[in-house]
C-alpha cells in the first residue's frame, strides 16, 4: 500500500506532502490542473521514463518519494539484490529519486531506504507495488506478449510454478544448444587446424628432411658448380706461380730452392743455422704439396650443368618450405617430429552425438513443460472469459463476446503458444483482437474488468486508474463505482475522475486545482473531509446549475457513503 508521497519541483508542484489509507480515493479537478501528475509521479519514481517537463520551470533540482507498507514477495526481492529485510512495520519502506538538470539533460538517482539503486530494481520492484491502467492503455492490447502476462497473472501458485518449470527447461534447453554450437565452432577450428597440421606434415616428409645443415651445405656446392671455370683458371695461375712460372719470372719453389743453397752454405760456416735450414726445406716439401694439390683440384673440376641443376631445385624446395610456414630448416625439421608424435584425429563425430542427445533431450524436457503450461493456460482462459464476462455485463456490455485464442508457436521462455484475446462488443460482429473494432470506452470497461480479475489473484497493491471512466453513461459509470468500490475491499485503489457516481463512492477525496500567483501556475490538492466540500465538488462534476444539482449529488453521497458502511456526516459545513 502508499503510504505517502511527496513531491519537490515536479512540473507545476513546487512541494507536496501527501498521506494515504486503504480503500478508494478519487482525484477531482477542471482539466489540466494536474490530477494525472500524481500517477505519473510514481511511474517516474519507480523507473518509467523521465518526461522533458518532469521539472518545475525554472528549477534544476527535483525529487520524487514515496513511502510504501511491504509484503513477502518485495522483502525477498530486495534482499536478494543485496538490499537487505525490509522490515514489517507501519513505517514502511521509502523510495525516492532524485533528478537534476545539467547541459538539458536530466539524469536521476535512486535510493531504496538510503541505499542507491539502480534503475533496473524500481522496475522490478514497480509490479509488486502499483498497477496503473490509463484510458491510453489501449494500445497495449492487442499485443501477445502483455495478454500473456494477463492470462498467466490469472494464474494461482500452482500456476506460477509451471511458468517457472518452463524457464527453467528453456535455460537448461539453452545450455544445451549453446554447448553444441560451440562443439561445432571449435569442431571446425580444431578440423582446420588438423587439416592444416596434416598438410604441413605431408610437405615435410615430401621434402625428407634429414639434416638442419642441408641448405647451408647446398649453397656452398651451388656456388662451386656455379664458378667451375673460374675456379680451374685460379687453381692453375696458382700452381704456376708455386712451380711452373712464366718465363722470365721464378717460382716459388725456384725462389725455395736458391734460399736453400745460400742457407747450406751459410751452414758450412756456422752449425747452428741447422734448425734454420731445416724448417725451409719442410717450408719447400709443403709448399710442393700444395701445388700438387691444386692441380689434382683444378682436374678434377667439371662443369656439370645437371648437377647444378638439380641442386638449385632442391634449394628452391626448402626455401619455398621456408618461406610457406615462416620457419628455419632447423626449425621445420623439429616441427616435423613433433607432429609425427602429435597428429592424431580426434573422434569428432562421437562426441557430437553425444552433445545433439543431449541437446535432444533438454528440448523434449522443455516441449513437456510448455505442453503442461498450455494446458494450464487453457483452464485459465476458459475461467477467465467466464468471470470477465460476469463483470462486464453489467457495465452494458450484455452482447459483447470475449474469447482467448492460444496460437501454437515454437516453444520460447513464455512456452509454446502466444495468446489473443478476442473481442466483439456487438451481435454479428466477428470476434477481433483488442484493439480492432472496440470503441475508447469499451476498452476502458474492458481493463476495468480485467484489472478486477486479476486483482483476485495478486497480493494486495495499489491499484491506479487514471480517467478510466471517461466517455461513459451515467448507468455504465454507476457500474464501474460500484467495481471500483468492490476492489478497494481488497486493493487499495486510486482514481482519476470526471464522474460525480464513481467520485461519490470514494472513501477519500481530493480536489485537484491550479493557481496563479504572481505570475507563477502551482497545482494545489485539497483533501475533501466534509460532506459540504464533497457535495460542492460533485455538483461541479456535474455540470449545469449547481443548486439544481445538490440535490443529486447528495443522494449520490449518501448512496455512496451507504454502501461503503460509513456513517452519514450531517454537518453540512464538516
Amino acid at each position: 500500500m502508499l503510504l505517502a508521497l511527496k513531491l519537490e519541483n515536479i512540473a507545476l508542484i513546487d512541494a507536496l506532502e501527501l498521506e494515504f489509507s486503504t480503500g478508494l480515493t478519487v482525484l477531482t479537478g477542471e482539466t489540466g490542473a494536474g490530477k494525472s501528475l500524481l500517477f505519473e509521479s510514481l511511474d517516474v519514481l519507480l523507473g518509467a521514463e523521465i518526461p522533458k517537463n518532469l521539472l518545475r520551470p525554472g528549477q534544476d533540482q527535483a525529487q520524487i518519494e514515496a513511502r510504501f507498507s511491504p509484503h513477502g514477495a518485495i522483502s525477498l526481492m530486495l534482499m536478494e539484490r543485496g538490499l537487505g529485510a525490509v522490515p514489517h512495520h507501519p513505517s514502511g519502506f521509502v523510495v525516492s529519486r532524485r533528478f537534476s538538470r545539467h547541459d538539458g539533460r536530466i539524469c536521476s538517482r535512486a535510493r531504496i531506504n538510503g541505499a542507491t539503486v539502480n534503475r533496473q530494481v524500481l522496475l522490478d520492484l514497480k509490479p509488486l507495488l502499483i498497477d496503473l491502467t490509463v484510458q491510453g492503455q489501449t494500445q497495449t492490447l492487442g499485443h501477445p506478449a502483455q495478454e500473456r502476462r494477463w492470462l498467466d497473472g490469472f494464474g494461482d501458485a500452482s500456476h506460477h510454478q509451471v511458468l517457472h518449470g518452463v524457464v527453467v527447461a528453456h535455460r537448461g534447453w539453452l545450455q544445451c544448444r549453446a554447448a553444441l554450437d560451440d562443439f561445432e565452432a571449435q569442431q571446425k577450428i580444431h578440423q582446420q587446424i588438423w587439416q592444416d597440421n596434416a598438410q604441413m606434415l605431408g610437405d615435410l616428409r615430401q621434402a625428407a628432411l634429414e639434416d638442419p645443415q642441408e641448405l647451408v651445405t647446398l649453397q656452398g656446392n651451388q656456388d662451386r658448380l656455379a664458378h667451375v671455370l673460374r675456379l680451374q683458371q685460379g687453381s692453375w695461375s696458382v700452381v704456376q706461380h708455386l712451380q711452373e712460372p712464366l718465363p722470365d719470372q721464378p717460382s716459388a719453389l725456384d725462389l725455395l730452392g736458391q734460399a736453400d743453397r745460400d742457407l747450406q752454405a751459410m751452414v758450412a760456416f756456422d752449425p747452428m743455422l741447422q734448425p734454420l735450414l731445416q724448417g725451409l726445406q719442410l717450408v719447400q716439401e709443403d709448399v710442393q704439396r700444395l701445388a700438387a694439390a691444386l692441380q689434382d683440384y683444378g682436374e678434377q673440376l667439371e662443369s656439370d650443368p645437371q648437377s647444378l641443376a638439380d641442386l638449385q631445385e632442391r634449394i628452391a624446395q626448402l626455401q619455398r618450405l621456408e618461406r610457406r610456414y615462416g620457419q628455419s630448416l632447423p626449425e621445420l625439421i623439429h616441427h616435423r617430429d613433433a607432429l609425427e608424435a602429435t597428429t592424431v584425429k580426434v573422434d569428432w563425430e562421437a562426441q557430437k552425438q553425444h552433445l545433439e542427445e543431449q541437446e535432444r533431450l533438454a528440448h523434449d524436457q522443455l516441449r513437456q513443460a510448455c505442453d503442461q503450461l498450455g494446458r494450464c493456460r487453457q483452464q485459465l482462459a476458459d475461467q477467465l472469459v467466464t468471470e470477465l464476462m460476469a463483470v462486464l455485463r453489467p457495465m452494458g456490455l450484455e452482447q459483447m463476446r470475449f474469447a482467448v485464442e492460444l496460437e501454437p508457436q515454437p516453444p520460447t521462455e513464455h512456452g509454446s503458444e502466444q495468446v489473443h484475446f478476442l473481442f466483439s462488443a456487438n451481435p454479428g460482429q466477428a470476434m477481433a483482437r483488442l484493439g480492432h473494432g472496440a470503441s475508447g470506452g469499451e476498452m476502458s470497461r474492458f481493463l476495468l474488468a480485467l484489472k478486477a480479475c486479476l486483482a483476485k489473484t495478486h497480493a494486495p497493491m495499489t491499484l491506479l486508474f487514471d480517467e478510466i471512466d471517461s466517455g461513459v453513461s451515467g448507468r455504465i459509470s454507476a457500474a464501474m463505482a460500484r467495481l471500483l468500490h468492490h476492489l478497494a475491499q481488497h486493493h487499495q485503489v486510486f482514481c482519476v475522475t470526471h464522474q460525480p457516481l464513481v467520485a461519490a463512492h470514494a472513501d477519500h477525496h481530493l480536489r485537484v486545482s491550479k493557481h496563479t500567483d504572481g505570475g507563477y501556475t502551482r497545482t494545489r490538492i485539497a483533501r475533501l473531509t466534509a460532506l459540504s466540500e464533497r457535495e460542492e465538488e460533485l455538483a461541479q462534476l456535474a455540470g449545469g446549475n449547481p443548486l439544481e444539482a445538490r440535490p443529486y449529488v447528495a443522494s449520490l453521497l449518501r448512496d455512496g457513503l451507504s454502501r461503503s458502511g460509513k456513517q452519514l456526516h450531517r454537518n453540512r459545513h464538516g
